[in-house]
């Protein structure tokens, strides 16, 4: 069962970077065209999206929405200082 955590804690933090990779590209585009860093509505279809999967994977939707807001506080930092030139 450890193997099985840690090979599936392997695999977030593998998925993690990949997505924060694309997020970067997206930072980097939004910075070229003047965009803002964060996009609430995006924001809200997306928590709606992963809340109403969490409850069909049988997850606490409030852990992940918490998880969400998390990764997007973090995305929208990074944005920032895209944009600042850093």
């Amino acid at each position: 069962l450890r193997r099985s955590i840690d090979n599936i804690d392997a695999a977030l933090i593998h998925m993690l970077a990949e997505r924060f990779r694309a997020t970067q590209a997206v930072g980097r585009l939004k910075a070229e065209h003047g965009l803002p860093p964060s996009d609430p509505e995006r924001e809200r279809l997306q928590t709606a999206r992963l809340r109403s999967l969490a409850e069909e994977a049988e997850l606490d939707p409030e852990f992940a929405e918490k998880y969400f807001n998390f990764i997007v506080a973090e995305v929208i930092r990074h944005h920032t200082q895209i944009a600042a030139g850093g």
